[in-house]
C-alpha cells in the first residue's frame, strides 16, 4: 500500500506559524486536505509505509493506541480512531475548535462527552471515542471514514478516509507489529531530568499501559517494564521512544537494539548484552 508521507515543516518566524494556522483552521472548516505546520523535535514511523510527525502528535498517538490495547480493542479501532484524531485535530490536544469543541477528536460538552477539563485529557478522550466506536454495530467491517463518521457525526463525513494509510502505519508500529519503527529526535534541553522524570515517566507509562511492573534499572537512572512477548516488548519500546521528549528519555533498549535520543534512531547494541525479557529506559540526569 502506498503511504502518503506528510513531512511536516517547522515554521520559520512567528509570522508564518500564525498564517499557517490560519490556513489550517480554514482548511478544517472546508474540509480540505492540510497539515499543520509542524516543528522539531520530529519523528518518523516506518512500519510498511512512513508517516512523519512532531513529537506532540507522537507522543498523542502513541497515548491512543495503547487506550485501545487497554481496552481490549481490536487492531481496526486503533486505526479509526488515529485516523479520527487525524482528521479533527491532527493529533494535537486543541483548547478550542468548532464551537465548543475541545480535544484530540474535538469532542463537545454540550453533546454529552463530558467536560472541558475530561476531554483534554487524552486518555479520557480515546476512552470515550473506544467506547461509542463500541456501540455501532458492524463497525468492524466497515471502512475506516463510515466508522469514524457513525461516532463524529461530521458535516465531512468521507474527511476521515484520507488519513487511513497514515494510521495503518502508525498502528503497525505502535501495536509491536514492526520492530525499531518508531525514531525520534529529542530537543537539545530535556524538559524533566533525573529522578522527577523518571517518576513522570513511570506514572504515564501505567497511566496509558494500565497495570505494570516495572522497576529500577541497576546502573542508570530510568525504569525496566519485564516482557516475555517481542511484540508486547516492542510495544512499550515504542511508546517510550513516542514519550521521549516530553519526559526526558535519553535511551531506550530492547533485545539487541537500542534507540538514542543523540542519534535519534535505532541500532545494535554493541558491548552489552541483549534484554530479550525487558524493555530498559534511561533518562538524562544532566
Amino acid at each position: 500500500m502506498a503511504v502518503r508521507t506528510r513531512a511536516m515543516v517547522a515554521a520559520g518566524v512567528a509570522l508564518a506559524a500564525v498564517a499557517g494556522f490560519g490556513v489550517y483552521l480554514g482548511a478544517r472548516e472546508f474540509g480540505h486536505t492540510l497539515p499543520i505546520p509542524t516543528a522539531a523535535p520530529g519523528c518518523v514511523v516506518e512500519a510498511d509505509g512512513r508517516v512523519t510527525l512532531n513529537a506532540e502528535q507522537m507522543a498523542n498517538a502513541a497515548t491512543i493506541a495503547a487506550v485501545g490495547v487497554r481496552r481490549n480493542m481490536p487492531e481496526r479501532a486503533v486505526v479509526v480512531a488515529l485516523a479520527t484524531a487525524f482528521q479533527e485535530s491532527r493529533l494535537r490536544n486543541l483548547a478550542g475548535g468548532d464551537r465548543d469543541s475541545v480535544g484530540l477528536f474535538q469532542q463537545r460538552p454540550s453533546q454529552g462527552w463530558g467536560k472541558p477539563e475530561q476531554i483534554q485529557d487524552p486518555r479520557y478522550a480515546a476512552t470515550k471515542f473506544y467506547n461509542a466506536l463500541k456501540k455501532v454495530r458492524g463497525w468492524e467491517q466497515m471502512e475506516v471514514t463510515v466508522a469514524a463518521q457513525r461516532v463524529q457525526r461530521s458535516a465531512y463525513p468521507r474527511a476521515y478516509q484520507q488519513w487511513a494509510d497514515e494510521s495503518e502505519v502508525l498502528t503497525r508500529a505502535l501495536l509491536g507489529n514492526a520492530t525499531g519503527a518508531v525514531a525520534c529526535t529529542v530537543g537539545r534541553k530535556p524538559a524533566m531530568r533525573g529522578d522527577a522524570a523518571a517518576t513522570a515517566l513511570t506514572a504515564g507509562l501505567k497511566l496509558d499501559w494500565g497495570r505494570l511492573e516495572t522497576s529500577v534499572p541497576a546502573e542508570s537512572t530510568g525504569l525496566a517494564v519485564p516482557t516475555t512477548d517481542p511484540r508486547v516488548g516492542w510495544r512499550y519500546a515504542h511508546w517510550l521512544v513516542s514519550h521521549a521528549d516530553d519526559h526526558g528519555v535519553k535511551t531506550v533498549r530492547f533485545g539487541d537494539l537500542q534507540w538514542t535520543a543523540d542519534g535519534g534512531s535505532w541500532a545494535p547494541v554493541k558491548g552489552v548484552p541483549p534484554t530479550p525479557h525487558q524493555v530498559v529506559a534511561e533518562v538524562f540526569t544532566e
